[in-house]
């Protein structure tokens, strides 16, 4: 289990992380999801050990990374898929790593197959693709056999293919009970791998949930309810102080949404009772990428409003001064 106890960071007047706390449990895939800027790889990096926090404390079963004795059999970590030198190959890379924590000769060939690199294993890593690069950073994440893994964009650059691989692979991590915290910007692909969700912004906790409580919290769920007595119908759940509306919807015609916190079997129970026959009844709920623009937007450093004014003054007359944007930090 990874534990991060009133985190913060600071570098000068500037706050990256600030009082964050959390937990990532095992057992699961937790998303670690924010706007650029809000502190996600710099709590990665404090998790590592690679920064040190100004205050505040985050261990990993009770200890620091740094105190961990040979940590590749604790923790794996897939932050930089380029890091590696590039004259050196996909199995030289891993050696070079089994030695430093005296892991098994066997665990490099194992970990490459895993990752479906065997075939290039002696090829120079700076030839490979950002997709097999991205394999080769997961291998080395694999190779101690760890408990807990964090992973930091791991289906960049992979193809369709790669990404359905990755988000299996996540799920028979945890499935094993292993702990699993992934930080991504591809929402879509979050909602399917991610059971749980740790949000960010502006280095504050926005909310720790399970990814459905946090998809209904933000954007609630909605009833569609097709049916040929609609005004008769919306007359009855009004009278229950529900809320209704009748839309035009392309190819069904007049359709009743009912928003709220409501469930279709109370809909269809009150529907039973005045004799009115449904058509369909479903329930809809908003997608992660909606709730998470609901929640994060004030969180959001750089808007695509300011990109546009910024684009605009670079076609200003020469002389005119145009402010930088912040730097971003995923």
């Amino acid at each position: 289990m990874i534990e991060a106890k009133g985190l913060t960071k600071r570098y000068g007047a500037t706050v990256a992380v600030d009082n964050l706390s959390f937990e990532v449990k095992p057992g699961k895939v937790t998303g670690f999801l924010g706007p650029n800027g809000a502190g996600k790889s710099t709590t990665m990096r404090m998790i590592l050990g690679l920064d040190t926090p100004t205050s505040g404390e985050v261990t990993i079963d009770g200890q620091r990374y740094r105190d961990l004795k040979r940590p590749l059999t604790k923790v794996g970590a897939l932050l930089d898929a380029k890091w590696v030198h590039p004259n050196r190959s996909a199995r030289a890379h891993l050696a070079w790593m089994a030695a430093s924590n005296k892991l098994p000769k066997d665990s490099v060939d194992k970990a490459l197959e895993m990752v479906g690199l065997s075939a290039v294993a002696n090829k120079r890593a700076g030839a490979f693709s950002l997709g097999m690069s991205q394999r080769l950073g997961i291998a080395g994440a694999l190779l101690g056999d760890p408990e807990v893994l964090l992973f930091d964009e791991p289906v960049n650059g992979l193809d369709p293919e790669g990404i359905v691989w990755i988000r299996t692979f996540m799920h028979r991590l945890a499935d094993e009970g292993r702990t699993v915290l992934v930080s991504s910007h591809l929402l879509s692909e979050m909602a399917l791998t991610a059971e749980d969700l740790v949000v960010i912004g502006r280095g504050k906790l926005i909310m720790q949930s399970t990814t459905q409580e946090f998809v209904d919290r933000a954007s609630g769920t909605t009833v569609k309810v097709r049916t040929p007595q609609l005004d008769q119908l919306a007359g009855v759940l009004n009278g229950q102080q529900l809320v209704t509306r009748i839309e035009d919807v392309e190819d069904e015609g007049k359709v009743l949404f009912v928003d709220g916190d409501v469930r279709t079997d109370q809909v269809g129970e009150a529907a039973a009772a005045h004799g009115i026959v449904l058509h369909e009844l479903t329930l809809q709920r908003g997608s992660l990428e909606q709730a998470f623009m609901q929640m994060t937007g004030d969180s959001v450093e750089y808007h695509a409003q300011d990109e546009i004014a910024a684009v605009t003054q670079l076609d200003a007359p020469s002389g005119t001064e145009v402010a930088a944007g912040p730097k971003e930090d995923n």
